[in-house]
């Protein structure tokens, strides 16, 4: 590894040292389904978002939620003498990326198929402490 790319990897290595962030990969509901709950929970306090999660009917609220509450202990993880109600922790970030499709054939009429395509997403949620510059 040469040395420009070692120095680059060390920088990143700590920027995720302050950055909060848990993943969801290969969630088998479609992308569009998906950002309709993270449009509600972006730039929200977690103790909003989690409310708001919590009481919605979507499936996929559950999986945002789970995937919050990661996101909350991966920031307890590494700041153990803080508490959460202090930090002032808000979703900075939620990306709903697709993910692959299942390909799968439908019998159709006079001997045709149709492609059915089964949709996946990644979620990516990044937290962040208010610093009092942002309002929300």
């Amino acid at each position: 590894m040469g040395v420009r790319k070692r120095e680059r990897a060390e920088a990143i290595k700590e920027a995720k040292k302050t950055m909060y962030f848990a993943k969801l990969n290969n969630c088998p509901t479609s992308p569009r389904k998906m950002r309709l709950m993270a449009d509600l929970v972006r730039g929200e306090k977690i103790d909003k978002a989690l409310n708001i999660l919590k009481f919605s009917s979507k499936e996929s609220s559950r999986k945002l939620e789970k995937l919050l509450l990661s996101a909350i202990n991966n920031w307890q993880q590494k700041n153990e003498d803080a508490s959460v109600e202090d930090a002032d922790l808000f979703v900075k970030e939620i990306r709903v990326d697709g993910g692959t499709m299942l390909k799968r054939l439908r019998p159709a009429p006079q001997g045709r198929a149709h492609r059915i395509r089964k949709r996946s997403n990644h979620v990516t949620l990044v937290l962040a402490a208010n610093d009092n510059t942002q309002s929300k």
